[in-house]
């Protein structure tokens, strides 16, 4: 079968279903092929939304307007970490892995201080960090259309860099807890969290995913080691919904789409322009959340705005 027009007819479903009229559990699932992403690479995209030289993407969602109203959300002053403790490790021998570490030596100096050097390797599952959006690529450009050769050197990226949140960011997060839902601890390895569970979620604690919002998955990773994640599927929900950064206790993707690798990740990033929260503990959220029966917060995440770094470690706050 042709796979442009395969590709169209899922479109036409993702448009019936964006709709609110499609039950997937109810019918076959289409299945997401190469085609599709290319396709879904060019229909969701926010370049030139703000502007030929904007380097913010979805960042740019979170309005003035949204932030006091994230801000109002801090009532009773309980603030909980998303980060992962970081575990100290020897570097890895290879300077070219992809080895997320972080190492760190200490020397006492002569004037009586303790001083310290670290390195840090933080892209990999196992470091909480956020992305920055010119840490992926599509066919040689990264967000906006500015191309891979214009942006990247091994000195850094001169577009999209982590600097650009220098500001740090103020918004509403929303703690999307399919465990709970689903009556689990923690999914099984391999889940996918489709967009009618986010929405079964939404109905059952009655806050809706908005423009501006960070949203963020818990699979319950910390508890099982399981490998589950948002479908590829959610990328256009996400759209729709216009949320302005995507995070979970994972690092996003899960299954493979042949032909293609990560493409949650660069759909994300690439196309919507919203930066991603990997590797984020969201167990004592969860817990803090549960008791309070509360599933938004102020959320308040400051990365290191190194000049040109493809992204940062961090320790983003739930404000309650």
């Amino acid at each position: 079968m042709n796979p442009h027009v395969v590709a169209r007819g899922f479109t036409a479903l993702i448009a019936i279903w964006l709709a609110g009229g499609w039950n997937l559990e109810a019918q076959q699932r289409p299945e997401v092929t190469k085609a599709l992403v290319d396709q879904w690479m060019q229909e969701l995209s926010n370049w030139g939304r703000w502007g030929q030289d904007d380097e913010l993407g979805a960042v740019n969602l979170i309005t003035q307007a949204k932030r006091r109203e994230a801000l109002a959300l801090a009532t009773t002053g309980e603030v909980v970490s998303l980060s992962l403790p970081i575990s100290v490790v020897a570097p890895p021998d290879d300077p070219y892995s992809t080895t997320a570490f972080t190492n760190l030596r200490v020397v006492d100096i002569p004037s009586g201080f303790l001083m310290e050097r670290q390195q840090v390797a933080f892209h990999g599952s196992t470091v909480s960090h956020l992305d920055a959006l010119c840490h992926a690529h599509h066919e040689g450009k990264i967000y906006n259309g500015v191309a891979l050769e214009d942006a990247f050197t091994e000195d850094g990226c001169s577009h999209m860099g982590i600097s650009g949140l220098a500001g740090g960011i103020v918004t509403r997060g929303v703690l999307l807890d399919i465990p709970r839902l689903k009556g689990l601890d923690a999914l099984e390895t391999g889940t996918h969290v489709y967009p009618e569970d986010i929405e079964a979620w939404e109905r059952r604690t009655g806050v809706t995913v908005s423009a501006g919002d960070a949203v963020f998955l818990r699979t319950g990773r910390w508890v099982n080691d399981n490998r589950s994640g948002y479908d590829i599927t959610v990328a256009p929900w996400l759209k729709e919904r216009d949320a302005a950064l995507v995070g979970s206790d994972g690092t996003q993707d899960v299954g493979q789409i042949p032909g293609t690798t990560l493409p949650f990740h660069k759909l994300v990033l690439v196309a919507l322009g919203a930066n991603i929260f990997d590797n984020m503990d969201l167990e004592a959220l969860a817990e803090t959340a549960a008791r309070l029966n509360r599933w938004e917060f102020l959320l308040v995440a400051a990365p290191i705005p190194n000049p040109g770094g493809t992204g940062s470690p961090l320790n983003p706050l739930a404000i309650f």
